[in-house]
């Protein structure tokens, strides 16, 4: 394979990658790294109950976008909402991030990883598309919101409804385990 063909089936994700750099660099220059904070995301969440969860999702989101680890907010979510508050502020937070990031990524890396040559990610893509609903939800299970997952999915040509619904139906019994552990751990180390 040629390099004008390399680049044509790898260009995609080329740009996917620009656009992460550009997100990265976005949120260095103006500080909002430091805002992927437990201090941080506790203190947002304790403010005003409608515009501190607002911010949490936003927050949420752009961490989502440029790999902060979602057991953060989630752990903020529980320290301050407690068990079911947390567990359903993430749960909103997770979904309305995993949509974003799917749009986004669709957007500009459109159905990248399916067209790959590779007959690897083609009989991964394959067997994602059997079935793409119950693999997002085991994948949901297992992964739940990592950032890798999202952009992936995105750019391998499932719909956005079976990924949402995938997603919606996936997200449940991790961020309820994590939630458990996170009150738990609180509750010894007397966080909470």
């Amino acid at each position: 394979m040629n390099i004008p063909e390399l680049w044509q089936q790898y260009r995609r994700i080329a740009f996917v990658l620009l656009f992460l750099a550009v997100l990265l660099g976005a949120v260095e220059w103006t500080g909002l790294r430091h805002n992927f904070s437990l201090p941080y995301l506790r203190e947002v969440l304790s403010q005003s109950q409608w515009e501190g969860l607002a911010v949490f999702v936003l927050l949420f989101t752009l961490g989502n976008l440029v790999q902060v680890p979602g057991w953060i907010f989630l752990a903020a979510a529980v320290l301050v909402l407690g068990e079911f508050g947390g567990g359903l502020a993430t749960y909103l937070a997770a979904n309305v991030s995993c949509a974003v990031t799917f749009l986004s990524v669709r957007w500009v890396g459109g159905d990248a990883v399916q067209r790959m040559k590779s007959k690897f990610a083609r009989r991964l893509v394959a067997q994602l598309h059997a079935h793409p609903v119950r693999n997002v939800i085991v994948l949901r299970t297992v992964f739940q919101t990592l950032a890798a997952l999202n952009y992936t999915l995105a750019m391998s040509g499932i719909g956005f409804r079976k990924y949402m619904l995938g997603t919606l139906l996936g997200l449940p019994l991790p961020i309820a385990a994590y939630c458990l552990f996170f009150d738990y751990i609180a509750r010894i180390a007397n966080l909470g």
